[in-house]
């Protein structure tokens, strides 16, 4: 028989392997005032084991409710699926804060596969924020836990996440004693789990999908129709992107919100709605700050991007060329440089001296260090790049062979053109910058007569300032032209909104006094267009007679006789007619 001061030893040496063999989880959230005995009965809450048919045992919620009164703030324990206890939280006498679920991320499944189960110290029903943070975070199921003293006995209300898209996005049970509870627990979360599925996928379209998003467009400026408009336009590109739009969000509010964009309960609202369709991300219209990126992403873990970032995504795919992949680089990184911050432990010095002050640099400083030598070292490589079509350009002048290029609107046809006036195979499809490198190729005319063509990456609205600062390089060949070919896409009712973009971009890269000759593409189509819109085929029926534009149908090559007739008068004017 050990003597006493044996078995404290063994005591000792029992309590340190079972430390290192189970240690002792954090309790998160609000301990401030609480005594070390309450914080260690709060770590004993670890140990505990639902059986997986329970939501939770009666000894549990009444241990809960024992501790709760005690601390006189509420308690919650965030369950899995198994019956463990993951994450023991304390909040105040009104709520509590639910960490960051690092270890239970949100992925292709409906739920996260944590359930909470919490106390309401003064007897009150599910609040709203119960609700929201039932939605926001996908949890398997939410329970209150409510103690009447007077009957001294434990009451419960539930709430779970709506299978369906339309009405509330949660449902909140009656409250029922303890006792009265019938919930067979891992079953009921299978089945609700199976109807979210089903549910998202008949929100579906079917279509292959890299992601599924929600578009958003707050503006201040502008016409309802205009921001309709554009937001039509996020969702071509985001076709573009293979990104399957499941729904889209308007809001005009008097100011943008500096933190949310909009306010951050109509964002709360939105974030809700996605998750109900089972969005992976949230697309904004218009261009976010750094700390709008923030706010939103401490809000929800679906991807908040905006139409800048889609546009260079679609840019980083299309791009062939070593010019073009150069380009969409720089582009890329000039954009995300004043919006690399660090959080929480990314912001500590690690590379730091004594008590972090000394020197050495912080984790961020050191990838914005390297994202800065980065770019220096690609505009170096754009300069090395960009001699050598000063040179191919130089030698196309000195040949004084005339140079038209070809201009326009995303989507409106410009490759096309191209291949059906030079018999070429430049890739082209029904998508936004379908073309990105640029193509030169000679159209050949009668007597021994040709012109050099070249296309160019097309224009949009909102164009991120660090690509078309990339791109200047590529279209530093418009300077050597004789002629800009502006195709428009008639069938588009608007084709005046994209005539004026055009020519604003032209001006800012000040090539606004080249001269140009407007195509109107797609003719074609303009009897498709009447029937719809009819007051739009009649504008632009008018437009094109007004200012001397081409009517066309870049598909068919027996339209181009206007267009051929033309390029020869301005450049070949004392020449018979070389065009047969």
């Amino acid at each position: 028989m050990p003597s006493a001061r044996g078995r404290s030893i063994l005591k000792s040496i029992f309590r340190s392997w079972q430390q290192r063999s189970h240690p002792i989880k954090e309790v998160f959230g609000n301990l401030t005032g609480l005594k070390t005995s309450q914080i260690q009965a709060l770590e004993r809450l670890y140990r505990r084991r639902i059986p997986q048919a329970e939501f939770c045992t009666q000894e549990l919620a009444g241990r809960l409710v024992e501790l709760s009164l005690d601390i006189r703030r509420q308690i919650g324990i965030l369950v899995n699926r198994s019956g463990m206890v993951e994450y023991v939280i304390v909040g105040d006498e009104r709520g509590l804060v639910i960490p960051e679920l690092r270890d239970y991320p949100l992925g292709k499944r409906p739920l996260r596969g944590l359930r909470l189960i919490h106390t309401h110290l003064k007897n009150e029903q599910v609040s709203e924020d119960d609700l929201t943070d039932l939605s926001l975070l996908r949890l398997d199921l939410l329970a209150a836990l409510l103690f009447s003293p007077e009957k001294r006995r434990i009451s419960v209300q539930m709430a779970w996440i709506s299978p369906t898209s339309s009405g509330p996005s949660t449902i909140t049970g009656a409250i029922t004693t303890f006792e009265r509870v019938d919930l067979e627990c891992a079953r009921f979360l299978e089945e609700l789990e199976a109807d979210l599925s089903r549910s998202t996928r008949a929100k579906s379209s079917g279509v292959e999908a890299l992601e599924r998003a929600i578009l958003v467009s707050v503006t201040v400026e502008g016409t309802r129709q205009e921001a309709e408009d554009s937001i039509m336009e996020l969702r071509e590109l985001a076709r573009t992107a293979q990104i399957e739009v499941l729904d889209e969000f308007i809001q005009r509010p008097r100011s943008i919100n500096p933190r949310f964009v909009m306010g951050e309960g109509k964002m709360r609202d939105v974030v809700i709605r996605a998750l109900q369709h089972g969005a992976t991300m949230l697309i904004f219209d218009q261009e976010l700050t750094p700390a709008q990126i923030r706010s939103i992403s401490a809000m929800t873990e679906l991807k908040a991007i905006d139409r800048s970032q889609l546009i260079l995504d679609i840019f980083a795919r299309r791009a062939q060329t070593l010019d073009g992949k150069v380009q969409v680089e720089l582009a890329q990184l000039k954009y995300l440089l004043p919006r690399l911050t660090g959080r929480g432990v990314q912001m500590s010095r690690l590379m730091g001296g004594i008590g972090g002050r000394g020197p050495g640099e912080t984790k961020l400083e050191t990838d914005r260090r390297r994202i800065r030598d980065r770019i220096a070292s690609l505009e170096r490589e754009l300069k090395e790049l960009s001699r050598g079509r000063d040179q191919r350009r130089r030698k196309r002048v000195k040949a004084s062979v005339p140079i038209v290029s070809i201009v326009g609107y995303t989507n409106a046809g410009k490759s096309t053109l191209l291949n059906t006036l030079t018999k070429s195979r430049v890739f082209t499809e029904d998508l936004l910058f379908a073309t990105l490198d640029t193509s030169t190729r000679r159209l050949r005319f009668p007597l021994e007569r040709e012109v050099i063509i070249t296309d160019t990456v097309g224009f949009i609205r909102s164009l991120p300032a660090s690509l078309l600062g990339a791109f200047k390089a590529t279209l530093e060949e418009l300077r050597d032209a004789d002629l800009l070919l502006h195709v428009v896409d008639a069938s588009n009712p608007r084709f005046e909104t994209h005539i004026q973009q055009v020519n604003r971009i032209l001006d800012e890269l000040e090539l606004g006094d080249k001269p140009r000759l407007l195509i109107f593409n797609k003719s074609d189509l303009l009897a498709k267009l009447k029937k719809s819109d009819t007051i739009a085929f009649l504008r632009v029926r008018q437009f094109a007679r007004t200012c001397g534009g081409i009517m066309i149908a870049a598909t068919d090559r027996t339209s181009m006789s206007p267009l051929l007739e033309e390029l020869q008068r301005r450049f070949w004017p004392d020449e018979s007619s070389l065009i047969d």
